[in-house]
């Protein structure tokens, strides 16, 4: 049995990395041959979200756009073909709607409301060349449909009825338990992309308002350019890489996860939460959408809904060692028990083998 998954980024792009490419090896060993194509090369995506750069970019994507054509061959060898997001950033389906009429079977998974047409605001000139109003004709030409949280799912169901929810999930066996419990040197962290700074950025009174009572470090993973400063508190800025990743989780005492209240945070999957769980660092969330679901409040981590409740549930960490393990500790069990690979992986393969 031959797949082809078409992704639009490489290993180093979070989505790629959890909805594809972790399973790859179990597929294989299930006597799959898989073939991953993402359309942005590692090369690219190093430059993708940075400022500037647009001659490199614009090189870099027509060097893409040339090899997904080529894709196109290699996807009709195939028997099953396997799409995350998208197989193009712009325009209207044209690499879908070409395997579909070729007779080719189709399984669409996506874990984010691309279908409402945000751009990242580093690219901004390439917004109009979005297709957004494409998502559900991708959602009709597929054969079975793969969502993130049943948000997304009510979405696909209004244009087709194979649909499954498989969450966002880690390799417990990679992301094992932390061993941070220095009482004395406490680190907060955050972990995320450029697009989502602006949520860490809403905390900053919050973290303003506990540093007059506490003693904290704020480690900041991925907002390098942001350059966030707060007053009266050592913030540790690095760089997101993929070989760090797993270390950096569990470097961290509590972790935050920040969003706001509209339609595209009720599209999110609530993977950064996951994440802090399954290292057993406790974390505090905002009650938007599947958070709720993930985090049961005061037993596996904490929902918050105001800036007072974020101050509240942070000091409660911060002054209570033992509350920490115990929390960390059940967020561990949920995401072994919930969102682990080792649980959601033979979902994919069910539905691979279904199609077949």
């Amino acid at each position: 049995m031959k797949v082809l998954f078409i992704e639009p980024y490489p290993i180093e792009g979070p989505s790629s990395r959890y909805r594809v490419e972790q399973y790859i090896p179990y597929f294989e060993d299930n006597r799959i041959k898989c073939t991953v194509r993402p359309f942005v090369s590692s090369g690219f995506y190093k430059i993708l979200y940075r400022k500037g750069f647009y001659l490199q970019k614009i090189l870099f994507f027509l060097q893409s756009s040339l090899k997904r054509f080529f894709d196109i061959f290699t996807a009709l060898r195939s028997d099953i073909i396997f799409i995350h997001l998208e197989a193009f950033p712009f325009g209207p389906p044209l690499f879908e709607w070409i395997l579909s009429k070729a007779g080719k079977k189709l399984i669409y998974d996506f874990d984010d409301a691309i279908y409402m047409g945000a751009a990242s605001p580093t690219n901004r000139f390439f917004r109009h060349l979005k297709c957004s109003y494409k998502i559900k004709w991708i959602i009709k030409m597929s054969q079975h449909v793969i969502a993130g949280n049943a948000f997304l799912a009510d979405y696909a169901r209004k244009y087709n009825k194979n649909i499954s929810i498989i969450y966002t999930s880690v390799d417990t066996e990679k992301f094992s338990l932390n061993s941070y419990n220095n009482k004395d040197d406490i680190t907060i962290g955050w972990i995320g992309s450029h697009s989502a700074t602006p949520y860490l950025e809403s905390l900053k009174d919050v973290f303003y308002k506990l540093s007059k009572k506490y003693k904290f470090n704020l480690k900041i993973i991925g907002a390098m350019e942001h350059n966030i400063k707060i007053p009266q508190i050592k913030i540790i800025n690095l760089d997101w890489n993929l070989k760090d990743e797993i270390g950096q989780f569990q470097s961290l005492d509590i972790g935050v996860y920040p969003l706001p209240k509209d339609k595209w945070a009720f599209g999110k999957s609530g993977f950064k939460a996951i994440q802090y769980m399954s290292v057993g660092v406790p974390c505090v969330v905002s009650n938007v959408g599947i958070n709720s679901d993930i985090v049961q409040d005061g037993v596996n981590g904490y929902l918050v809904d105001t800036e007072e409740k974020w101050i509240e549930k942070i000091s409660r960490l911060i002054e209570d060692a033992e509350l920490r393990r115990k929390i960390g500790l059940a967020g561990r069990e949920t995401a072994e028990k919930r969102f682990s690979v080792q649980v959601n992986a033979p979902k994919y393969l069910e539905i691979i083998k279904k199609l077949i």
